[in-house]
Order: structure tokens, then sequence, then C-alpha cells
């Protein structure tokens, strides 16, 4: 047997003004030995593959894996020339039994409205009818009719954060490689559930409901179930929610168990989890008995194509003269270079944050003094190093900020202990993060209550101003199905 394997891994905001493009891939992974190299997000699954295939005997060609961080879509150019090498290191590897690629989902370049659908489609043209192909998408995908009619199995994360990535690749690998030794013949069918929201895994309902797709895998024919979320600021024909069910060889019991699960979500629309608005949630970060209380800044996530640059809730912590807290993470990597340059215990006039565009809201200006420095900074999301960049650590009588060179979500802790800031003297914490923040935060933290800000994804999602979709979906209609 002989395995194929790659990465190419983006999630666009379509609304977004920046555009994803060459610096956007080469600053976080570029590389086509991520299997033997560091844990970027996307290419945790290829370590896995590569000891599953090699502990089996295969032989494993590995083409391209790269990430960018999200924002707008991708230059056509860019997207195809790195759609066409992985294409053609394929090509070399031939013949090839099983092909193993993991994607986002919600991948959308100039000119291409699936790039998941798109890859899939030019891979089985080369590899034929008979090869299997497994693709491992992030949850906040697209599901498209493309990926389905061209892949063997699709698996999506079942967690919210992302913290069982390699749990899906092993997975993945098993249902491939017992469908390319003839053990099963996997039949996918998805739902679509008319839904548009986000779905924390960590909480109540969501819980219960990952367990139950869980519970039902490896039981009466059923070899995979996944839950699409869907990424709402993606202009997509298939954007939202979409169950999926695998089984072997029983296409209706696929799409029974598929309706079943999309019918049970939809019972549950009015106990999923709703997020004050700004002020109201810093009235409730106040009346805390406790610290630290840490606060998502869910509009501004650098992880959802926001310019991570807005100072919404900034502004709204002066005014009310919350202190101490600390944010993190805020993008300039003009300020930073100045605040290296002037060095630790410099004192500066500075401006922060509202440059990129209206919904990073206006700048700020404070005077500040550099506290820390840290160059080439790394935080965790599990397994996964996320690269920052050059950070420095900033205060303002009580108010500390991180600023980074490289657009990033906060992750972890260490985006802000990175530089030597003590999270322990905090009483607040802002992160500008949706959820992914939540495994590494949740326990250090007297309560966290998620924000819904303004900026580039606030989480209204009956505003969201598609033209690729119609407005059939909950809670932009109550009747979706009327």
């Amino acid at each position: 047997m002989k395995l194929f394997m790659a990465s190419l891994a983006t999630e666009t905001n379509s609304f977004s003004p920046i555009p994803t493009g060459w610096s956007g891939f080469r600053e976080e992974l570029y590389t086509k030995q991520a299997s033997r190299g560091e844990g970027a997000l996307f290419a945790l699954p290829l370590p896995v593959w590569r000891r599953r295939a090699e502990e089996r005997g295969w032989e494993v060609a590995e083409g391209l894996s790269t990430f960018a961080q999200p924002a707008g879509p991708t230059v056509r150019h860019v997207y195809e020339a790195m759609r066409d090498d992985i294409l053609s290191d394929l090509r070399a590897a031939m013949p090839v039994d099983v092909v193993l690629m993991s994607m986002h989902g919600a991948m959308i370049a100039q000119g291409y409205d699936d790039c998941e659908g798109d890859m899939m489609a030019r891979m089985r043209e080369i590899v034929g009818p008979d090869a299997k192909i497994g693709l491992e998408l992030d949850p906040h995908c697209h599901l498209t009719g493309e990926m389905l009619s061209n892949a063997t199995a699709i698996i999506c994360f079942k967690e919210y954060p992302h913290i069982d990535i390699e749990e899906r690749a092993e997975e993945l690998f098993t249902l491939c490689a017992d469908a390319a030794e003839g053990k099963t013949a996997p039949v996918m069918r998805d739902y679509d559930c008319r839904m548009m929201t986000m779905y924390h895994t960590p909480f109540e309902p969501m819980r219960s409901y990952v367990d139950q797709m869980s519970a039902m895998e490896g039981r009466d024919g059923v070899l995979s179930v996944s839950l699409a979320h869907g990424f709402p600021w993606g202009d997509s024909p298939r954007v939202g929610t979409r169950t999926l069910v695998i089984t072997d060889g029983d296409a209706g019991l696929a799409e029974a168990r598929a309706r079943e699960l999309g019918q049970t979500l939809w019972d549950l629309r009015d106990r999923l989890r709703r997020f004050p608005p700004m002020d109201e949630g810093l009235d409730r970060a106040v009346a805390v008995n406790g610290a630290p209380v840490v606060m998502a800044d869910f509009a501004d996530n650098a992880g959802g194509g926001a310019p991570s640059d807005s100072t919404f809730v900034l502004r709204a912590a002066l005014e009310r003269g919350l202190k101490p807290i600390a944010f993190a993470t805020f993008w300039d990597p003009v300020l930073v270079g100045m605040c290296i340059d002037a060095g630790i215990g410099a004192e500066m006039a500075v401006r922060i944050g509202g440059k990129i565009g209206p919904m990073s809201g206006d700048p700020v200006d404070l005077t500040v003094t550099v506290r820390g420095i840290a160059p080439d900074a790394v935080q965790h999301l599990g397994n996964a190093a996320m690269k920052m960049g050059d950070c420095v650590w900033l205060e303002a009588d009580g108010v500390h900020l991180i600023v980074s060179t490289q657009r990033t979500q906060t992750f972890h802790p260490e985006a802000f202990t990175n530089t030597g800031l003590d999270l322990s003297a905090m009483k607040y914490i802002v992160v500008k993060s949706s959820q992914h923040f939540y495994d590494g935060f949740a326990p250090i933290a007297a309560e966290v209550i998620h924000l819904a800000t303004p900026g580039a994804i606030t989480p209204d999602f009956t505003i969201i101003p598609f033209t690729k979709r119609d407005d059939k979906y909950w809670p932009k209609s109550e009747n979706p199905f009327d």
C-alpha cells in the first residue's frame, strides 16, 4: 500500500478587508516535512498518518503543508500555485492507494467558492475511482457536494475549542485503511440543519450532543459521525450547519441517522448559548466575587478573519476605570518594532488599535511603559504551537496590553506570560478570541464571559450580508423549513 498526504488550510472571511496571500501562508507554516517537524495546527494529522502507515509497512509520499491565519479570500494565483504543487507531487507519487488531506473546509479563493471541493475533484481525477481519499476538516466548514462526491470519507473535529485534531486523524486513517483493504465500504450522507450559530462544545446542551454523536460510532454499521458547524462569515452557497454520517455500505442508514441528528440539534436551538452585549457583560464582570474574570472579545477574533486591533472593549474599560486589566493580542508590527527599539523601561506615547478599518473602532492614545519583550513568541492550542511573532507588554497605569507582530487570536495564557506578565495579579483579562482560548484560560478563571462585542465578526447571525445563499436559516428565519 502507498499513502500520499498533504495539508492546505485557511478559513476565509468573505467580508474581511485583509487579503490572504503568500505572506499569510509563509509566516505560519510552509513545508514538505510537516510529518517530521513542528506541530502547527493543521499539520498535526500528518505525523499521525505517517506513523500509522509506517507501522503497516506502507510507503509514504508527503506533499506541501501550509496554513494561513484566517482573513479575506485567498489571492487566485496563490491558491492555484499551492494546489498545483500538491497535485504535481501526487502525480509523481502515483500509483497510490490512499490519499489523506488536512484542510479547513471554509477556504475561498478569488474565482473559487469551494477550494476543498476543487482539490478533491482534481485529486479524484488523478487517482481514479478505486483509491481512497480521506479529508479531515475543521467543523467551521462549508460541507459541499463536490467534497462529498469525490472523497471516500470526511471527518470533522468534534470539539470546539479544537483539542481533538490528532484523535480525528487516527479515526480517518483507520477508516480509509479499512476501506483500502476491503474491510468496509464507506458511504456518506449529510443533512442541512438550516441553522447558523456557534456551538461551544464544553457547555450544555452541546456537550451531551457531541457525546451522543460519539456513542453512535462503531455500532449498527455507523462508522463515523460529524457535525459541520459552518463558518457564518464565509459567503458560500453551502454556508450553515450540517450533520454528516458515514456508514458501512448503507446509504439509507447514513441518511436516516444524519436526519435524526439534525432534527435533535434543531430541537436544542433555544437552549444554545447566547452572548451578552459588551456593556452587559462588563457589568457582569464587575459583579464577580473573585479574580481573574476572563472576557472574550468575540468579534475581534483573528481566527475568524478579524483584524485583532479593535478598541471597543479597551475604550469601555478605560471609561469605567477597570483595573488591573490585561488585553491580548493587539496586532501592530510597527508599534512592536518601536517598543523593542526603545527597550524595557521606556516610557512612550503610543496609539493603540483602530488602524485596519471601521470595524476596528477608533485609535486609543496612551502613555505606556514597556514592561516586557518576547522575541519569536509561541502559544499553544493542545499540542499545536501557534506563532505570535515578536511581542511586547505595555502598561498604562494598571492597563496591560500585549501587542504582536503576527496577527493571531489568543489561545493560551502563554500569550501574556511569554513577556513576563503575571496573570494572577489581574482582576480582569480580555482575550481576542471566540472560543479557542477556553481550554487554557478556564482553569485559571473565576468566571468566563463571552462578550457580543462590535467588530468584524459580531455574533449576530441575522445581519451577515450573504450574496450566495438564501435567508432560510435560523435565527434569520424562525421556520426555515416552511
